[in-house]
């Protein structure tokens, strides 16, 4: 039985292909969803413990972590879109405490994901500007606002960048990488090229 996460089918097709877009709105939010479900299907067949598990290298990225901070970036933009500020502990939200489940976090990203995309979907006009916040040193200083436009790319590109963080994770865990997981989620007939993932017998 596929875990929960990958039920995105009706939304993103496959994680290999974003589905065909028909507007400027729907295509970064098609975008979105597609770097979401690929950061989530690193995740595929691992255990809590796993997923809390970095990689073998200097860095202490998990799996996990980057699901759960991956979310806590959506609602801190979300956030900025309505004109708020949202105070996150920063570090914390890489990190999958451990009285957190893969699966937690995994339904909280979802959840996360539902918001800002109800949000865009409420939205007039992508030009709409979101004021750039004053005093954080990685935002630029000379610049008053973003739009909802610049916000959606940003979101694709740092989701984008997570989830290839992941596949370095994941591979380091077990060896599993991108497309062979992929192939294990959509169910794709193995080929003298592409053998579907399965966990360790």
């Amino acid at each position: 039985m596929k875990p929960q996460f990958i039920e995105q089918k009706a939304v993103v097709d496959m994680p290999g292909q974003a589905r065909p877009v028909t507007d400027e709105r729907d295509g970064l939010l098609v975008f979105l969803g597609q770097m979401r479900l690929v950061l989530k299907v690193s995740a595929y067949g691992l255990t809590d413990d796993q997923a809390r598990e970095a990689a073998a290298s200097p860095s202490t990225l998990t799996v996990g972590g980057l699901i759960k901070h991956s979310a806590a970036v959506e609602r801190s933009w979300a956030a900025m879109i309505q004109g708020r500020r949202l105070d996150q502990d920063h570090v914390a939200t890489f990190r999958l405490g451990p009285d957190e489940t893969l699966a937690s976090v995994i339904a909280d990203y979802d959840e996360a994901a539902a918001d800002t995309d109800a949000l865009v979907a409420g939205t007039a006009d992508l030009d709409q500007p979101v004021p750039v916040p004053k005093g954080v040193p990685w935002f630029p200083q000379d610049l008053d606002a973003w739009s909802v436009r610049w916000v959606l790319l940003h979101l694709i590109q740092e989701t984008a960048r997570h989830a290839g963080h992941a596949d370095i994770v994941r591979e380091a865990i077990d060896g599993a990488t991108a497309f062979p997981l992929m192939a294990a989620v959509e169910e794709w007939a193995e080929t003298p090229w592409m053998k579907p993932w399965q966990p360790a017998s």
